[in-house]
This record gives C-alpha cells, structure tokens and sequence, in this order.
C-alpha cells in the first residue's frame, strides 16, 4: 500500500527498514517530543548536529535518558537521504540508546501550495505553503524505533474541504488544493512479538497567528477531528484495535487559544484512555502551562507507566512517554 503514496526513490530514501526481528519484550515505552530540531534554513540542522550546538546535548541526553523503544519527533527538519536524522541515530547510539529503524516523510510544512494562501498578493511566501514554513521539510515529523514500521495510511495529502464534517469555510482560499495536514496525519503498524499496534502519528497547526476568521483555530480543530473520522468509518475501512493516538495536537482542552470542544471530545472518546488527565507538557510565558502533546492508548491496553518529562533549558515542550504491559 506504501507504494500509493510515494514513488519509488523517494520510498527507498524515506523508509529505512532493517531486518531485525521484533523486540521481545513484555513492554514497550513509546515517547513523544516537540524539540527544538528545527531550523531556519535546509541543512542548518545537520550542520548544528555536526558540531553539537547548544541545546542539542541536553535534548540528545534527555531521548537517551528516556529508554523510550519508539519515539516521535514532531518538530525536527525533513531533508532529502534522511541526513539529519541518520545523524542522530549516530549519536544517540552512542549515548547507549540505539534506534535501527528510522521513517520521515517530506511534511506539508514548508511545501508550496503555489496559491497565495494569506492573500498578500504574493506567492511562495511562508504562509503560503501547505503548512507554514520557510522551506520545504521544515518542522517535519520523524520516527525512532527499535521496534520494525511500516506505513499503512498517509493522510496528509487529504485536501482539507475533503474531511467529512470539515470545518473549511467558502470564504477560505484555495479550496482545491488547500491541504487539511499542516505536517502530517501518519498511520503506521509497530511490529513486536506482542502482535501488531497502530499508531496514529501527526502534528497540527497552532490555532492562532491569524484574525477574526479563526482560520487557523478551524483547521487545527479538523486536524485533530480527523482522527475520530478514521476510527468511525469515514475516510475507509475503520482501523482494527489495538492502536495509539501520539504527537502534537496544539489544543489544550481547556486552556489557551482554539476550539477546546474538539480536544474534549477525543479525550472523551471510550475508544482512547487518557493516562496523562490534566499535565502540562508546554510552557510560553505568554500562555502559562499547556497540554498539547498526547499519547492516548486505546481503551484494552494495559498502561503501566506514563510521564510527563520536567522542563528543559531552552526548549518550551517537554517529552511525553507511555509504557505499555503485554501478558
């Protein structure tokens, strides 16, 4: 099904699959970040991770210390052979946490959508892009995993009028090739000798930086009612249980900006179980403490452990992990 999605070479460059059989092990810790591990230009970030720039040490040691079996990196570059994230594969191993599989796909963010998406009159600005970026891979999302991946849906190519229910206006730019993924929506199935558990991977949109419109608000609550849509039936054949729901919504469900109805109604939801009610995993000096990171297990997996990390110099998110018990 892969091959639907991607041509060839870029599927040989983006899935990085190695033969190792399935962890065996009666847990697995996944993990979930929103670092720093994004920059201002391509290549900035393998530059930064070449010479070790601050805070890159502290945020390779804070993964490391997590002994997390699959981690989600929801802000980190996207380049063409996967340099950036090689690189830290490298290094993590060297700090003792090894990660043999490896998966990004080229984001929304920074893709030009080739329509003057915030209506200044000009084209290929960074709001115009699919996602907001200043180029193309930035703030992308990637997997680490000692665990084998596979990919089984990608969503981000859903044009956001496309969503059942969606809440786009006729008002809104660009409806025929506005995108509703402003990273990604990922499903892919984690193989372990426990069986198969599908994850639902994404990164929305902050629900602010626009006007009374509340375009950013709509699309950021959409990207997260996606998720819903797929476990009912709507967008194909509804996902088989076990999963897990991880990444970065940007919706506090009750704190901040945006439509908090939308995060309340996931949390709520009978088919997830919320192992983490209530802690914070974000900090702005403009907003205060926020929950915008998420791992939620679905409803028959057994949670033995979960943990909001303390906060790091420098960095506004903190890691999120989960563990999981298998009889």
């Amino acid at each position: 099904m892969l091959d639907a999605f991607l041509p060839p070479l870029l599927l040989s460059v983006c899935l990085l699959l190695s033969s190792t059989l399935p962890l065996q092990a009666e847990e697995i810790t996944l993990a979930t970040w929103h670092a720093d591990l994004s920059r201002k230009g391509p290549g900035l970030l393998l530059r930064d991770l070449a010479e070790m720039r601050p805070p890159l040490p502290a945020v390779l040691d804070e993964i490391a210390a997590a002994r997390a079996d699959l981690l989600l990196l929801t802000d980190m570059d996207f380049d063409l052979g996967l340099a950036a994230l090689r690189d830290l594969q490298d290094r993590l191993s060297k700090l003792g946490a090894s990660y043999p599989h490896a998966f990004a796909l080229p984001p929304n963010a920074g893709m030009a959508s080739g329509a003057d998406l915030d209506g200044d009159g000009r084209l290929g600005g960074p709001r115009d892009a699919q996602g907001y970026g200043e180029f193309s891979g930035q703030h992308g999302m990637a997997l680490l995993s000692r665990v084998p991946l596979a990919l089984i849906e990608d969503f981000s190519a859903l044009l956001w009028r496309d969503l059942p229910g969606s809440r786009m206006l006729a008002t809104d730019p660009a409806a025929d090739v506005q995108r509703l993924s402003s990273t990604g929506h990922w499903v892919l199935r984690l193989e372990s000798d426990t069986g198969p558990l599908l994850l639902f991977c994404f990164a929305a949109t902050p629900p602010v930086f626009d006007g009374p419109e509340d375009r950013n608000g709509r699309r950021n609550a959409d990207e997260i009612a996606l998720w819903s849509r797929y476990m009912d039936g709507a967008l194909g054949p509804p996902p088989a249980a076990p999963y897990l729901l991880m990444g970065n919504a940007n919706l506090d469900p009750a704190q901040g900006e945006g439509l908090h109805g939308e995060m309340q109604r996931l949390l709520a939801d009978p088919r997830f179980q919320d192992p983490l009610p209530e802690r914070p995993t974000a900090e702005w000096p403009s907003t205060g403490p926020l929950r915008v990171s998420y791992i939620l297990p679905s409803a028959g997996l057994r949670v033995t452990r979960a943990e909001v990390s303390e906060p790091l110099e420098g960095q506004a998110h903190r890691l999120v992990t989960v563990t999981l018990s298998f009889p």
